[in-house]
């Protein structure tokens, strides 16, 4: 029996030094990955550590059952046997599955460090399908090492998908919209988008197999279920080409004789302007007789797409305008009434005499 702890302890004590020095050994390994310009032996080193240990650990001790096995009559292999088949499998799916996170990482990583356009979102679609691919094989691996059949599982899985696709729809409506999203790219993460189906307006910051998060304008987080993409009308702004201006500036009536040279300067002025992209719709034209101005419509397009800067060349088009106005001794008009007051004289030399028109009996 001393003999039996004795061979014990020592397998235990060599588990942990074999542990130790290759934490050691991994961790200078890493050390020396980052003085490289390669990120695929960064992402594999990093990812074989934690499963290196432990699957260390895991031959270690089912190691010294066996020889427990041997020198006891207690029957422990026939337990042991299954949870070394599981610990195995287990601990090179976690390393497989660290091992694409990285490689993921790594790829954007190295793009925006070049400066290089990235698509997040479909880098992120592939990472999480070659994932998903992993787990799968990694349960039909498990299966068929425990003594399963794996004909006879898929045929369950086929009977039994029937009966979970009824008590899950809304869970693969999600998935399947998720799928969708991620096939017609109709926004990606970054991407500024609003429905007015749903209310639903901010930037994209993640889009999962279920839900797609939504940061709003003023910092909340919004969750979308992935099957109400399939149900609404989505715009995204964030593709746009170009940005409008579209204004109606209204002139007094007192400026009717100005109207031209107004349009003439205002056109001129957009036509030079380095901010105005001339190869898209430009107008500037005196548009209708209003109630008390007399409009001008402005309809032309940035060259920018970015919102802050949008403004900032909205705002020097209008204030120059309202220069352009003002130099030819004109006002931007705002809503005003006339008022005819008539003295009693008038009234008087107005009404015809004894109650009747003038010139008649």
């Amino acid at each position: 029996m001393v003999g039996l702890t004795i061979q014990v302890f020592l397998i235990v004590f060599a588990v942990v030094v074999f542990n130790f020095f290759l934490r050691r050994f991994l961790a200078k390994l890493e050390e020396k990955t980052h003085h490289t310009t390669s990120f695929w032996d960064n992402a594999l080193i990093e990812a074989v550590r934690k499963p290196a240990t432990i699957l260390a650990w895991i031959i270690g001790l089912s190691f010294a059952v066996e020889i427990l096995q041997v020198e006891t009559e207690v029957t422990l292999l026939d337990l042991i046997e299954p949870i070394r088949v599981i610990g195995v499998i287990g601990c090179i799916t976690w390393f497989v599955i660290r091992f694409i996170g990285n490689v993921q990482k790594g790829i954007i990583a190295k793009r925006q460090a070049n400066n290089e356009p990235v698509d997040i979102t479909t880098v992120d679609a592939v990472g999480k399908l070659l994932r998903i691919s992993v787990l799968i094989t990694a349960t039909l691996v498990t299966l068929q090492s425990l003594g399963f059949s794996i004909s006879g599982v898929l045929a369950f899985g086929g009977i039994g998908g029937l009966a979970v696709s009824f008590a899950a729809k809304d869970l693969l409506a999600n998935f399947f919209g998720g799928l969708m999203i991620y096939m017609d790219r109709p926004f990606a993460v970054g991407d500024w988008i609003r429905s007015n189906d749903r209310n639903i307006e901010g930037t994209v910051e993640d889009i999962g197999w279920r839900l797609t998060r939504i940061r709003t304008f003023d910092k909340r987080p919004l969750y979308v279920p992935n099957a109400i993409f399939t149900q609404i009308s989505v715009e995204n702004p964030s593709r746009m080409t170009n940005r409008r201006i579209s204004e109606t500036i209204g002139v007094r009536y007192d400026d009717f004789a100005n109207v031209a040279a107004i349009v003439s300067d205002i056109k001129t002025m957009l036509r030079n302007h380095t901010e105005i992209d001339q190869d898209q719709t430009l107008i500037v034209n005196f548009n209708q007789y209003s109630a008390s101005s007399l409009d001008i419509m402005v309809y032309t397009f940035t060259k920018t797409k970015e919102w802050v800067k949008y403004h900032e060349i909205k705002q020097e088009v209008l204030l120059k305008i309202g220069d352009i106005i003002s130099s030819h001794g004109g006002e931007i008009a705002f809503p005003t009434q006339t008022l005819h007051v008539f003295n009693n004289e008038t009234a008087l030399a107005m009404e015809p005499v004894g109650g009747q028109p003038s010139g008649q009996a």
